[in-house]
């Protein structure tokens, strides 16, 4: 750990890697994203990666926000971490 200044009143630590575990991170981040998930596609199919779901949410949202769609409903789903949900999850719904 190297202790670094990140401004005048901040301070912090930082790790820097070596090319072998930049490698080992790069290789492991790459083959999470390439995971499956059984969240239909928008188009066709039934599973899809991690970085196509990404990808396909960002467009619907964008699409929303520009107007060209009246409800924009996320796919993927937030865990309510509150002590009273009883594990339950929940959804965002957007509505214009």
């Amino acid at each position: 750990m190297k202790n670094e200044d990140f401004s005048k009143h901040r301070k912090g630590k930082r790790e820097y890697l070596n090319d072998k575990k930049t490698m080992n991170l790069m290789r492991d981040l790459t083959a999470y994203f390439e995971k499956t998930v059984e969240i239909p596609r928008i188009m066709h199919g039934n599973r899809q990666s991690i970085e196509t779901l990404i990808s396909e949410e960002a467009l619907l949202l964008a699409k929303y926000l520009r107007s060209e769609r009246r409800k924009w409903i996320p796919r993927i789903t937030i865990p309510n971490y509150s002590e009273n949900a009883n594990n339950k999850q929940r959804a965002l719904y957007f509505d214009a």
